[in-house]
């Protein structure tokens, strides 16, 4: 309790003070014992499932007993329905969190449950639904849903800002759209659950609705790693290039994020958003082949060591060949620094014959470019940068994907509109010496003068 800021330990100490007391006062009567004890060992049964992270979909582990929940408030009166969700939630954060914030994240649904009752009464929704009494009963089952999202939802996401001293609406959106698509799917699952309960399936009615679903969400589950594996590989390499070369330090990930703005001007399909944003990230994995000499010299390249820069699009491509999930972002990488007239490198590809992925990736490298500041010359704005693209449209870069990325900066805005100087390496706070100009590899001007098939 110590270590939590003192907007969270206040949050804390209001949310459990006022659960224990609540569990009392709330209503329960009408129930009896055959009614809660089922459910209640079903809560704890499933708490360990969802310990057991069989669940992908849920966000925290405790959000794999919502439909329980849902069942528990249209099964019985708010205090029995709370009171036997709470353990089940302790048992499935046990492995997550530490204990207080267990303890806050179970005391958060005593409320929730406590809204989203009191909003099925008002509605006149039945105490023990039957399939007879369907579809009336929708509506104030999906209002008791509803509730019970919402309020546990802010709870949440209030305890999670404390804690982490963020803005409020960032985690607000975070713990709400996490979780939207199987908290809310959860509400016709209570349903069906409660209705089951009725026909003489009791508890069996939770393990048919439910049990084939965790399998399901097993499987996704997997995905889910798999898809965390892809994404740590990824940060390993670019960690590996910004060690090498400091230049590429937030370059990456900036690369990207205008990557992903062009796609989603263009309407590409999100899986294809997905590989182009590894393209985006990987685009400069190459320089790993460049030596560091050259990668830090603070004057213009001779011709031989241009040589070898131009090379690293070919050794990216390469390194990353096993990687098959990136699919097409193996050709953004190889080919993210043609031209649209064929004097790019490294295979002269002209027009079309440069792939799509590329051509993003080539507007989306020299605008990031232009828009960090250098110690040999100041950022440009974002509407200076994309003058310059513009005036280079048609020759050095696609003007479909200049365009895109005006029309997405005109909406979006570019956050990252100055890079200050100190991200860069040493090389980037040298000036270069009298009488010459320095460039830089993603610069505009380095592609005009050094481009070349």
């Amino acid at each position: 309790m110590r270590t939590l800021p003192p907007s969270a330990r206040i949050h804390a100490g209001i949310v459990v003070g006022g659960s224990v007391p609540a569990l009392i006062l709330l209503p329960w009567s009408g129930v009896d014992i055959d009614r809660l004890g089922a459910p209640a060992v079903l809560f704890i049964a499933f708490g360990v499932v969802a310990r057991a992270r069989l669940t992908g979909l849920c966000g925290a582990p405790d959000g794999a007993l919502f439909p329980l929940v849902c069942a528990a408030v249209l099964l019985l009166p708010a205090g029995p329905a709370a009171t036997i969700a709470v353990p089940g939630v302790l048992i499935a954060r046990a492995g997550t969190a530490d204990m207080v914030t267990r303890v806050v994240n179970a005391a958060h649904l005593v409320p929730a449950v406590a809204v989203a009752s009191r909003v099925y009464e008002l509605l006149h929704g039945t105490r023990y639904p039957t399939a007879s009494e369907l579809p009336a009963g929708l509506l104030p089952t999906a209002a008791a849903g509803l509730a019970l999202y919402v309020v546990s939802g802010l709870l949440d996401a209030a305890f999670r800002a404390a804690t982490q001293g963020a803005a409020p609406l960032p985690v607000l959106r975070e713990v709400f759209v996490r979780s939207a698509g199987w908290r809310l799917g959860s509400v016709p699952i209570g349903l069906m659950t409660a209705v089951l309960w009725q026909q003489r399936l009791g508890v069996f009615a939770a393990v048919l609705m439910l049990l084939p679903l965790y399998v399901a969400f097993w499987a996704y589950a997997q995905q889910v790693q798999e898809q965390a594996a892809h994404e740590a590989t990824v940060r390993t390499l670019v960690r590996a290039v910004e060690i090498k070369d400091g230049y590429t330090r937030g370059h990456s990930e900036r690369v990207a994020r205008a990557s992903v703005l062009i796609a989603r001007r263009l309407g590409m399909r999100e899986d294809r958003v997905v590989r182009l944003r590894y393209a985006g990230v990987l685009h400069d994995v190459g320089k790993l082949s460049v030596s560091t000499r050259v990668l830090t010299k603070p004057a213009r390249l001779d011709a031989e060591e241009l040589r070898e820069m131009q090379r690293h699009p070919v050794s990216g491509a390469e390194m990353v060949a096993g990687l098959t999930f990136l699919g097409e972002a193996h050709a953004g990488i190889l080919h993210h620094h043609e031209r649209m007239d064929g004097r790019g490198y490294p295979a002269g590809l002209a027009g079309a014959e440069i792939p799509e992925f590329a051509r993003v990736i080539a507007v989306a490298d020299a605008f990031d470019s232009m828009t960090s500041t250098r110690s040999y010359r100041p950022a440009r704005g974002a509407d200076a940068a994309m003058a310059e693209l513009r005036r280079c449209s048609g020759t050095q870069f696609d003007p479909r994907m200049v365009e895109a990325l005006g029309q997405a900066l005109d909406r979006h805005g570019w956050p990252e509109a100055e890079v200050r100087e100190g991200e860069g390496d040493v090389r980037d706070r040298v000036p270069a010496p009298r009488g010459q100009s320095r460039t830089d590899t993603h610069s505009v001007a380095r592609e005009q003068v050094g481009g070349g098939p």
